[in-house]
């Protein structure tokens, strides 16, 4: 059946070719050359006719990234293929991590650009499910899936936290669940029926987050044809979350600690300021005291906010976990659209267990529910996680007692689905210090071998390659011109999609 595409791309050549290229696979083309535009098209009229987004990553203004970050703010579910000619593994990364269902590199073939497209649409005939929907059900303590040891103090602090109403500082990296703990927190405290009202303040542009915040009269400002209360009234005695707040402008950031210490607010244009009885959760993934050193957040409000901090682990930290959450997710997303998968094989489970996951666990919620759409059968396997499969492969495993192994790593351009047994057998695998002669091997040779080992198993996330092995940026590109690595190559040349 003939579904509607949304091209977003600013190089006309390459927008001409896509709308070409879909008309030809029998669909119809929306074509707009911005970000913004995009955005437009995918609010205004004629919006839901758009059943998959083919989105250039690399624009002026709004570039993709930012798109597909306004697009999950919004709510807006459509399936998102990203593609670019100049972005590497770490883009790419940055890209699923937003939420995009799939990548292709320029100049993609017919071929894989129709596949990308049928695949998406699969998606798409759940009827827009959200898979980022959250329950109306109030959220308690019991409800957090885990049983890692990592989130005991977590859990501790989240408990002792429901019990009072001081302020809550959340730390950690983006996907981990920061969103979910805030819930959970309102959801065991005096305030569970109250307002809980999530202001993402990454994603307001500059010259709107004060409206937003603290609301403003009818014509304050132009465009401000009617009165907005804003987020600080609309909690007013429930409870209000600000997502990543180190992305606040540092004016914005006056005014928010003297509603927070005098629990009151100033509309925009307003001739008097408002009291309001709130909760406030906060939440980033920066690090706050480094913000502070570098002047761009300011002390005072630190401190008024982090009064009780909590920090939530990687989920790579807390691997013991991802089974419980990929069952949660397979039952989930089967009572949402109907999916027939019931279960994950043993296979896949340990894989999924290998990876690194650096979108945590909105990243795995994401490739559950990618999986569960377009498998054909009741359980998921290896193959229903394709990208994953493609970096795990990578990963050399060393068993733990004396057993009959190949002397050499399986290339990781050769699937080998044996690389993925059983980890509770297995540690990380570990580079070999001798030769095949039984001498030590000269230290150049080790840590290049190392450096590429570190790029396949991190993807090519240069940023996370270097922070593992405890060097700069700068230091690693040097070692990588010095022994010839090129990042592509030690990946196997993989896609992410």
């Amino acid at each position: 059946m003939p579904s509607t595409v949304l091209i977003i791309d600013d190089d006309p050549v390459q927008r001409r070719l896509l709308e070409a290229a879909v008309m030809k696979f029998g669909h119809t083309a929306r074509v707009t050359d911005s970000g913004e535009s995009g955005l437009k098209a995918l609010d205004g009229p004629g919006s839901g006719d758009i059943a998959v987004v083919i989105l250039d990553l690399v624009m002026p203004g709004l570039d993709g990234l930012a798109v597909l970050q306004a697009m999950r703010e919004r709510g807006i579910e459509t399936p998102v293929i990203v593609q670019t000619a100049q972005g590497g593994i770490e883009t790419v990364v940055s890209a699923m991590r937003q939420g995009a269902f799939d990548f292709v590199v320029k100049p993609a073939s017919p071929d894989r650009l129709n596949k990308a497209i049928t695949d998406a649409l699969k998606v798409e005939s759940y009827g827009g499910v959200k898979r980022g929907a959250k329950s109306p059900l109030t959220l308690t303590i019991k409800d957090l899936i885990t049983e890692s040891a990592a989130m005991e103090r977590v859990v501790s602090l989240a408990r002792k936290a429901a019990g009072s109403n001081i302020p809550v500082l959340i730390e950690g990296e983006s996907g981990v669940g920061k969103e979910m703990i805030a819930r959970v927190i309102q959801g065991s405290s005096e305030r569970r029926a109250k307002p809980f009202v999530t202001v993402n303040c990454g994603a307001i542009p500059d010259n709107l987050v004060e409206s937003i915040l603290f609301g403003h009269e009818k014509g304050s400002f132009t465009g401000a044809s009617e009165k907005h209360a804003g987020k600080f009234v609309e909690a007013h005695t429930g409870t209000l979350f600000l997502d990543e707040i180190g992305d606040l402008p540092l004016d914005v950031q006056v005014k928010l600690l003297r509603a927070v210490q005098q629990g009151e607010v100033d509309p925009v244009g307003g001739r008097a300021t408002i009291k309001v009885d709130i909760r406030l959760i906060s939440a980033t993934h920066r690090d706050l005291i480094e913000q502070v050193k570098i002047g761009r957040f300011r002390e005072d409000l630190f401190y008024r906010l982090n009064v009780f901090p909590i920090m939530v682990p990687p989920l790579r930290d807390r691997r013991e976990d991802i089974p419980h959450l990929v069952r949660h997710f397979i039952g989930r997303i089967g009572r949402e659209t109907g999916s027939q998968v019931r279960s994950v094989t043993p296979q896949a489970l340990a894989m999924l267990q290998a990876y690194d996951w650096p979108g945590n666990i909105r990243q795995l919620e994401n490739a559950v529910f990618r999986a569960s759409v377009l498998s054909e059968g009741d359980a998921l396997t290896v193959e229903e996680f394709p990208q994953i499969k493609a970096q795990v492969e990578g990963v050399v495993f060393v068993p733990s007692a004396p057993r009959e192994t190949p002397s050499q790593p399986v290339p990781v351009h050769e699937p080998q689905p044996t690389l993925v047994p059983d980890i509770a057998d297995f540690q990380p695998g570990l580079l070999s210090a001798l030769d095949e002669k039984g001498n030590i091997r000269p230290l150049t040779e080790v840590e290049q071998e190392l450096i590429e080992f570190a790029i396949a198993h991190y993807g090519g996330q240069m940023s996370e390659v270097a922070r593992r092995l405890g060097i700069g940026r700068s230091t690693l590109y040097r070692k990588l011109k010095e022994y010839g690595i090129d990042p592509e190559a030690a990946t196997g040349s993989r896609n992410v999609g």
